[in-house]
């Protein structure tokens, strides 16, 4: 049997956030971390399309809506903690606003920064 889910018992942080991870549903690849308020996440569900809360503009952001890089929610998971989500999310496009694939193009081995991705074309 299932609960319902009420996105006001994910343990959110002082500034009302939670971090929100997007991974490729195929791939398994981590695309990307951003954040979301209460009401990005129940957006996000009711929608299917992700949306987070950007705290630079300090408005919502759907990914997707001025780039046409969309995130489809697949399904959404909480931690054992319920401080953390994980997307799994079909990704069109480049998710990272640089125009790579995943935001985590550096990798960090033995003290030195290596790019494993060029730009999307």
């Amino acid at each position: 049997m299932s609960d319902v889910f009420d996105p006001a018992t994910v343990q959110f942080n002082a500034q009302g956030l939670v971090p929100a991870i997007a991974q490729d549903v195929d791939s398994g690849e981590v695309l990307m971390m951003a954040w979301m308020n209460v009401e990005a996440l129940r957006r996000s569900l009711e929608t299917r399309r992700v949306t987070y809360w950007s705290r630079s503009r300090q408005e919502f952001w759907i990914k997707g809506e001025t780039s046409g890089h969309v995130q489809d929610l697949v399904s959404l998971r909480i931690d054992c903690d319920r401080d953390c989500i994980l997307m799994q999310v079909r990704q069109t496009g480049p998710a990272c606003h640089t125009g790579r694939r995943t935001c985590f193009y550096t990798d960090v081995t033995e003290g030195c920064e290596v790019e494993l991705m060029s730009y999307m074309v």
